[in-house]
């Protein structure tokens, strides 16, 4: 796709359950622009269109990371970082993508603690290590497990899915960004019609 082009709008988000996206948007934070888009009270499916032929793809990224079941996103954020691990990734950021990809595959509490201590150990400058923060809030404590529970807020999986996101966009070939944030936000869409999101890259 060249970057004059439009994205392709979706057609459905089948798993997205919130019939209005500014229920969705009340507690992200949207350039202006995207503001301006839910003064008609639109579904989602109509306000994603919205952003996606204004081009406000990084809102767009905020958007549906919110959308989507958190499970489902956390998957999203784990294939895009996934897209820029390289044979010199470091081995710490492949665990804690690993660890991320577990908790996707079985949310068990012992796997969703083991991608907090992997996340802090590959640290915060790369999209695995967000990935993994998105499986450690999805639920639970964030507190230590002998400790009271301190619950993380409905909010934060989908901050930090689009935080691994948009670091994925950027974290190589930043020239190819705007290609790149149209690429994960149709695997989003897909996941959010009940794919897998492994759909393939054009060249």
């Amino acid at each position: 796709m060249e970057s004059g082009e439009y994205m392709a709008g979706a057609a459905s988000l089948t798993k997205v359950s919130v019939p209005k996206a500014s229920a969705i948007c009340r507690d992200i934070q949207l350039d202006q622009q995207a503001v301006a888009g839910l003064v008609a009270d639109p579904a989602p499916i109509d306000f994603l269109n919205t952003l996606l032929e204004q081009k406000l793809y990084p809102d767009a990224v905020r958007f549906l990371a919110r959308a989507l079941p958190k499970r489902e996103a956390t998957w999203w954020a784990c294939l895009s970082a996934r897209s820029v691990v390289s044979p010199q990734t470091a081995p710490e950021v492949v665990k804690a993508l690993d660890a991320a990809e577990l908790w996707v595959f079985k949310p068990t509490e012992p796997n969703r603690r083991a991608a907090n201590a992997a996340a802090h150990s590959a640290s915060f400058e790369n999209p695995a290590a967000w990935a993994a923060m998105a499986a450690f809030w999805s639920d639970g404590s964030m507190a230590p497990e002998d400790a009271p529970s301190v619950p993380p807020a409905d909010n934060l999986t989908a901050k930090a899915v689009a935080g691994a996101v948009m670091l994925a966009a950027v974290l190589t070939q930043p020239e190819k960004a705007y290609e790149k944030y149209q690429f994960f936000i149709e695997q989003a869409i897909d996941i959010a019609n009940g794919g897998n999101g492994r759909i393939w890259q054009a060249a």
